[in-house]
Order: C-alpha cells, then structure tokens, then sequence
C-alpha cells in the first residue's frame, strides 16, 4: 500500500522535498495532479458555500422583515466579505461565477424553506438579484 494511502500528511511533505531538491522522477504525479486538482475543486466549493449562506440571509431578510435585526446584518456583511476575500484569492473562478450563483441559489432555497418554514414555492425559481447587488455592502431587499 502506497504512503498516499496510508499517510497522507508524510506523503505531502515527501513530494514537497522531492520537488524542492529537483528530484522530480521519485515525484507520485499521478497523485499530486489529482491533490491540486482537488484543491481547486475545494476553493470553488468555498465560494460557492458564501454565496449560498449569503443569499440564504439575503432571503430571510426579504421574505421575513419582523424578523430583521442587526445580527442578520452583520451575517449578510460577514458572508459579502468572506465571498469577496475567496474570489480575490481565485480570481480565475470569476468565469464560472453564473454557474457558482445558480448552484449556490439553488441550495439557498432549500435552506431558507428550512429556517423560515415557509414553502420552498415561496422564492423565486431563479435568482432576483445579479451578483453586482448581491455583493454590494449597500443591498438589502424589501
């Protein structure tokens, strides 16, 4: 069994000496090209879990207004922040961001029929509001 299997930590500092010291043939390319494929899988599904906790509030904040608060605000800026910090960081994500809202929309949906036990009906089918308001420190919906 290969130390990728069993020891995933040992085997990221091996190939991480094996590249610093030039020895790329003793490098597992099959697993490291896979590890930071992941990764970029990873940083996607990050932003998109922002989003998705950021339309949520966003949601909440429109279709329950007695229940709006500072607290839901500071959640809303807190997820606007966290959602600009990861895209900053990926930029190259910025091309799938139509794809990233709609899956992120999506699930927000589900969420928010959860929390506010109103009817998943309830929201629109596709997203009312384009990234630009979404992510604008200024948005709140009415």
């Amino acid at each position: 069994m290969a130390i990728y299997e069993t020891d995933f930590y040992t085997w990221t500092q091996q190939q991480a000496a094996f590249l610093k010291s030039g020895r790329f043939s003793e490098v597992d390319l099959k697993n490291l090209i896979e590890e930071v494929e992941s990764m970029g899988r990873s940083e996607k599904r990050e932003l998109e879990r922002r989003l998705t906790v950021l339309l949520l509030h966003l949601l909440k904040w429109q279709y329950q207004p007695l229940y709006r608060g500072r607290s839901w605000e500071l959640s809303i800026d807190e997820q606007r922040l966290q959602f600009k910090k990861v895209l900053k960081d990926n930029p190259g994500l910025k091309n799938q961001l139509n794809e990233i809202l709609n899956d992120a929309y999506e699930i927000s949906i589900i969420k928010a029929a959860k929390e506010t036990k109103l009817d998943k009906k309830t929201f629109p089918l596709t997203c009312p509001w384009k990234l630009q308001e979404i992510t604008n420190p200024d948005f709140y919906p009415e």
